[in-house]
């Protein structure tokens, strides 16, 4: 695929739900609506009648040693027509559009790298388990080349993505995942709201904490490391609503048990028009937060596009007496990729939960912040 069509099809798996989703003729795409009922391993594949899916896997590890990592591995799926590729029809006829987005975080070596791929998927080399044909694609989810996402018989997950240089691999990880907890639905009624306005939503779940074994690898040398992972299964056509300009996000393992996930949605002028969360305590009792607070305290300037981020980010939660103040574990975890930048690194937490002291580890996500955002509105 050429580098103009890769940055146009990354435009829009990005951006075309902030401009509202588009119907190709009289092709009409599903949307988020009530009354969503959750199956699973179902729900784990993909859905070919909403526009935009993705699965999102973060996590926090490290080795024998102590030494941390962090990663990123993201599957997109852009539609171009609703509904499955019929058996008759020719296999260029392309009904879906796949990139993947990798990144890892060293933080003992105090690095970061990036890495996308993009795929017509024509020939089976990238695509997504469908509900019925995960048992003939191997319990693939997702997939891209050698980027793997796959649910394995035992009900484990197995995560690997690897990206070589001429000489050796740079960067890779390959975990087993093992679910502790049941999936985290997140919203009411099925679905996860995007506005105040009815209307725009996701249909959006989480693992929120896979148990990780494997190994990483860093300059060609392999570690054992264990850590959690958090996965997230978002899909929708009807999203967010004209005038949300980014948001804020973020997957948190508190220490005294809980899960927290929290985003904030911002318009073009960085003001808070929309605030969401879900937390679940240790004993499984699920909270669907409405008094939350994410406050950015000072600016972090990227010198790769000069974007102006948050350096920390102050999270309030009255009705559960709980503070915490995000610290990314490296300043700059920024992608940037053609046609777009955004920041999304590993983070750690610290605060109080009442009188008690309490700590958090996760990934934190930043979009749509001023400087130099490439592709967009001539820049």
């Amino acid at each position: 695929m050429s580098r103009s069509l890769r940055a146009i099809c990354l435009l829009v798996v990005l951006f075309s739900p902030l401009l509202g989703a588009q119907e190709n003729g009289d092709e009409k795409w599903r949307k988020s609506e009530p009354g969503w009922k959750y199956e699973f391993p179902r729900d784990h594949g993909s859905h070919h009648a909403f526009k935009t899916e993705w699965w999102y896997a973060t996590g926090n590890l490290s080795d024998d040693q102590g030494h941390e990592y962090g990663f990123q591995l993201t599957f997109f799926r852009q539609g171009i027509h609703p509904g499955e590729r019929s058996s008759a029809s020719s296999r260029f006829r392309v009904m879906d559009l796949p990139f993947t987005h990798f990144a890892f975080t060293d933080v003992f070596g105090k690095s970061f790298r990036y890495y996308q791929r993009s795929s017509r998927a024509a020939f089976g080399e990238a695509g997504f388990g469908t509900p019925v044909s995960m048992v003939e694609t191997g319990g693939r989810m997702a997939w891209m080349e050698d980027w793997i996402l796959e649910e394995r018989p035992d009900g484990s997950f197995h995560l690997k993505a690897t990206a070589v240089t001429e000489k050796s691999v740079e960067r890779s990880v390959d975990l087993i995942l093992l679910q502790d907890r049941p999936a985290l639905i997140h919203g009411k009624d099925g679905i996860s709201s995007k506005s105040s306005t009815p209307g725009h939503a996701s249909h959006y779940y989480s693992l929120t904490r896979l148990r990780a074994t494997g190994s990483v690898t860093v300059h060609g040398k392999s570690h054992a490391v264990k850590g959690l992972v958090w996965f997230d299964h978002e899909w929708a056509t009807n999203s967010l609503e004209s005038g949300q300009a980014g948001w804020d996000w973020s997957g948190l393992h508190l220490s005294n048990g809980d899960d927290l996930m929290l985003f904030r949605i911002r318009n073009s002028e960085g003001k808070t028009v929309f605030l969401s969360g879900t937390l679940r305590d240790p004993h499984g009792v699920i909270t669907n937060l409405h008094d939350l607070e994410m406050i950015p305290r000072d600016i972090w300037k990227s010198p790769h596009t000069g974007g102006l981020y948050p350096a920390r980010m102050e999270v309030i939660i009255p009705s559960r007496n709980l503070t915490l103040t995000l610290t990314p574990k490296l300043p700059d975890q920024e992608l940037v990729l053609s046609p777009f930048a955004y920041w999304e690194g590993a983070v750690k937490g610290e605060g109080k939960s009442g009188n008690d002291p309490v700590t958090a580890e996760g990934y934190l996500e930043l979009t749509g912040y001023g400087g130099k955002v490439i592709g967009i509105n001539g820049n």
